[in-house]
């Protein structure tokens, strides 16, 4: 069986009350306990018992609570027109603040100085000065970065080089050994201008006959 229905009125009884204050009293801290870790919400609960007892639970703070509770309270007019004119009081200092820093842009840029103050001209030149300081630590940073990497691309350069002039020598020896000397045949000793001459008039001389040889012959065909 069910739980029956319990009429919503005063229990006359007092001990029944009590015990009913103290059961309902916990179970009412614990779903605003609940309230607050599943929901992320701002909860304070106070509980004043029936001979004038306080209990109270706030998952922050009830002084705190109660005083944006009021503050809400004493603002006239609905939500929404409370956000919009937070956000305006929002947009409002933002816009402020962006005319601030280009003031100061401008003023770095060397213009709109007549405008400015003695101290905050001292201020501003104090400024500059730190901030070319850094400019010129980062520039001489960078110079001397390119001149170690210039500095090791030439020696890698010289390395090549040195290389490649090996490699073109070590050609050069191989292809001189390859080649023959003037004058020389390979299986035959070395020879003069002389001996060739006598060599190719005496081959001559082997394969061509004589002049009246020839002529006999021609005349032995004639007739």
């Amino acid at each position: 069986m069910g739980r029956g229905k319990i009429e919503i009125k005063r229990i006359e009884n007092t001990t029944n009350r009590q015990v009913t204050f103290c059961k309902r009293r916990n179970g009412l801290f614990k779903k605003a306990y609940e309230l607050s870790v599943l929901c992320d919400a701002e909860v304070a609960l106070i509980v004043f018992s029936a001979r004038g007892k306080l209990y109270e639970y706030a998952n922050r703070s009830v002084k705190a609570t109660i005083d944006r509770y009021k503050k809400a309270c004493s603002t006239s007019g609905p939500v929404v027109e409370v956000n919009a004119e937070f956000y305006q009081k929002e947009a409002d200092s933002l816009r402020r603040q962006i005319a601030n820093l280009q003031g100061k842009i401008r003023n770095c840029l060397g213009e709109d100085v007549n405008l400015v103050e003695s101290k905050k001209l001292k201020n501003l030149e104090k400024s500059l000065e730190e901030g070319i300081k850094k400019i010129r630590a980062r520039k001489n940073e960078l110079l001397r970065a390119e001149i170690e990497y210039m500095q090791r691309r030439e020696v890698e350069l010289q390395n090549d080089n040195k290389c490649l002039r090996a490699r073109v020598s070590k050609i050069i020896e191989t292809e001189r050994g390859s080649q023959l000397l003037p004058g020389t045949y390979d299986g035959f000793p070395p020879m003069d201008s002389r001996t060739l001459l006598s060599g190719s008039v005496m081959e001559q001389a082997h394969h061509y006959p004589p002049q009246h040889e020839t002529s006999l012959h021609l005349g032995m065909v004639l007739e």
